[in-house]
């Protein structure tokens, strides 16, 4: 019973892709595909997305913020912010943690 529960949430998963060998068009697009590529890699809980812009070559640049090591209380949990660059096809070309802080700390 728990494989068919498994299957049931990787068809999700798999459905809520964009569909590849298509354009990513839109910001909301390709933080989708950064973000469930991201999770694929670092298996991390996401927090959100931080910024989202196109790159001269036609794909995408996206930041991520993930919780790395969650804590009691939440202000002392550790975040990163991760930048994922992704081709215009919504394929992760490369990505990179440029930060990590606490959460409840100031910005710098």
């Amino acid at each position: 019973m728990a494989d068919n529960g498994e299957r049931r949430r990787a068809t999700a998963t798999a459905t809520q892709r964009a569909p590849r060998g298509r354009e990513v068009r839109t910001a909301a697009d390709a933080a989708r595909c950064a973000s469930q590529e991201l999770a694929e890699l670092v298996r991390h809980p996401q927090e959100g997305v931080s910024a989202v812009g196109r790159t001269e070559e036609g794909g995408w640049t996206v930041v991520l913020d993930v919780l790395e090591l969650a804590r009691i209380p939440d202000t002392t949990s550790l975040l990163a912010t991760y930048e994922v660059e992704l081709d215009a096809e919504g394929r992760m070309l490369q990505y990179c943690r440029t930060a990590r802080y606490r959460r409840g700390g100031a910005d710098q």
